[in-house]
């Protein structure tokens, strides 16, 4: 596991079938089109009822960048809360413990389990989550999320990846060895009804390492950045999250 580890680290990404990155440019036009469609106002949505939600923000990113989401879930009735992340380039590891005491406090103060929806590698992070802690979790829906091969992404974004790699050896004194356990749950089958929300022009993350044969797969046409602000993928929510998927 360590050794094929260090090898994932060394690979450089994927430039094909990988669409060019400029065209995440596209999330503008995505949210001009989410805020003019019905269903960000709540057009033939189901209410939310109180039910909780937890919001995994992706990979260099913050709770901020799940804002949208977020406030639309409030305003349709659901009780979200987003994981309490400034910048998601952490340890997998490490970035697990916030988001733990997250769910167990969402969950005591619902007394509900929780459905947890993350963004590209908040995506990741959530489906070892429901791993951990399945008793917890009512569903996780990923949005553009590698959970068959966190490594399989755009060049570019793979030299975020060593980068911050080289960060977190410097401040924990950690190889990236430490992170075996939770790549093991990463690849073990789901605990949880898992979703896996993906789009076949997602610039960032290669499509086909959003599939599993173990995980439910929804596509969408989009950018990988615009999956969070996606009116088809709100859709595809508000359809998810009412329904009781697992039993009492």
């Amino acid at each position: 596991m360590v050794a094929s580890m260090g090898r994932d680290l060394r690979r450089m990404g994927r430039w094909d079938p990988i669409p060019p990155m400029w065209l995440e440019s596209r999330v503008y036009l995505e949210y001009l089109r989410l805020i003019r469609d019905p269903v960000f106002r709540g057009v033939e949505v189901p209410p939310g009822l109180g039910k909780p939600v937890m919001l995994v923000p992706g990979f260099l990113a913050g709770d901020w960048t799940l804002h949208t989401p977020f406030q639309w879930l409030r305003r349709i009735g659901y009780r979200p809360r987003v994981a309490g992340v400034t910048f998601n380039v952490t340890y997998s590891e490490v970035m697990l413990r916030p988001l733990i005491d997250a769910l167990i406090e969402l969950n005591r103060k619902t007394g509900a389990r929780v459905s947890v929806v993350g963004h590209s590698r908040g995506g990741v992070l959530a489906k070892v989550l429901s791993h951990r802690k399945p008793d917890l979790v009512e569903q996780v829906i990923t949005l553009g999320s590698p959970l068959q091969d966190p490594f399989d992404v755009h060049p570019l974004t793979m030299a975020g990846v060593r980068a911050a790699h080289i960060y977190n050896v410097f401040r924990y004194g950690h190889p990236a060895s430490v992170e075996a356990r939770f790549l093991r749950d990463l690849a073990a089958a789901p605990r949880v009804p898992t979703t896996s929300i993906y789009s076949r022009s997602d610039g960032v993350v290669n499509w086909k390492a959003c599939l599993r044969p173990d995980v439910n797969a929804v596509e969408v046409n989009g950018s990988h950045i615009g999956l969070a602000l996606n009116p088809n993928v709100y859709r595809i929510l508000a359809y998810l999250l009412p329904a009781p998927w697992r039993e009492s």
